[in-house]
């Protein structure tokens, strides 16, 4: 039987200053943006669409301000409102965790929005440059959740090896650690490796070569969203509805328009091409 480390949540302190391992997370999705963004503007496909390394650093402070502000809001409104209607300096606290990616995926689209328009590029090419970077931010941000405690995972079969003890977060200043009753898939770890490491690994590999406008973007959204879909089934669901008895999870719900969207954006990409060229 596995008990949840229970690390503490700051990092370190600098004097009064307390750096928290989520804020940590942060810093390193954003330092594997750039690193694998002065890759991607080595190959050769990517250069050819004039790709510099000195466009990262400013689509950087765009893509934060969605990420942050984006993934803040989403956790608002899609997952826990009434919590913050009760504590609105609640939702500046991103240090304590709680950060929607579905929320962040919409804002980092309007600050590569806002990007492209500055730079007098086409969207879709900064949404297929961008695509290939995200998934191990993703990533981190999981490990930050795990560390957190947060995500608890579903009760799980006793004889599952890597099933946990998972402390109860409403009580953090208890002397004697409470858990959740059973123990639990660790549903972060899952997120991390699925939505975040096998994500990125078959992305990466289909971006390498040149594919029609939008493709990348849109197979980055595919499969996250089948990957989030499937991880959802081991996670604790912060909401649920039911569907012909069959119950649907928040995640999934906010996932699925994801797929379908992404299967038409395919469709509509290769389609194009295939038209482009019948025509050359």
């Amino acid at each position: 039987m596995l008990i949840h480390p229970m690390p503490d949540p700051v990092a370190f302190s600098i004097g009064p200053v307390q750096v928290h391992w989520y804020g940590l997370m942060y810093v390193l999705a954003f330092a594997m943006f750039i690193a694998l963004g002065r890759v991607r503007v080595k190959q050769p496909h990517i250069a050819a669409q004039g790709w510099k390394n000195e466009d990262l650093d400013d689509m950087l402070f765009y893509g934060m301000l969605g990420v942050i502000i984006g993934g803040r809001l989403g956790e608002v409104f899609f997952y826990t409102p009434k919590m913050f209607m009760a504590d609105p300096l609640e939702i500046l606290k991103v240090w304590h965790g709680g950060m929607s990616f579905h929320g962040g995926f919409l804002g980092v689209i309007v600050a590569m929005t806002l990007w492209a328009r500055k730079a007098k590029r086409n969207l879709l090419d900064v949404l297929d440059f961008i695509a290939p970077l995200v998934p191990l931010g993703y990533a981190a941000g999981r490990l930050g959740n795990f560390i957190n405690a947060e995500l608890p995972g579903r009760v799980a079969d006793a004889a599952l090896p890597w099933a946990m003890q998972w402390p109860d977060t409403r009580y953090p200043l208890h002397p004697v650690p409470v858990f959740l009753e059973g123990l639990r898939h660790p549903s972060p770890i899952y997120q991390m490796l699925v939505d975040g490491l096998l994500v990125f690994a078959i992305l990466w590999l289909f971006a390498r070569k040149s594919r029609p406008r939008l493709a990348v973007g849109a197979m980055f959204t595919l499969l996250y969203g089948c990957a989030r879909f499937f991880t959802e089934y081991f996670r604790v669901p912060d909401w649920e509805v039911h569907v012909a008895g069959v119950p649907i999870t928040s995640g999934q719900m906010l996932s699925l328009p994801m797929i379908v969207g992404a299967l038409a954006m395919l469709a509509w990409a290769y389609s194009r091409e295939g038209k482009r060229t019948a025509v050359a």
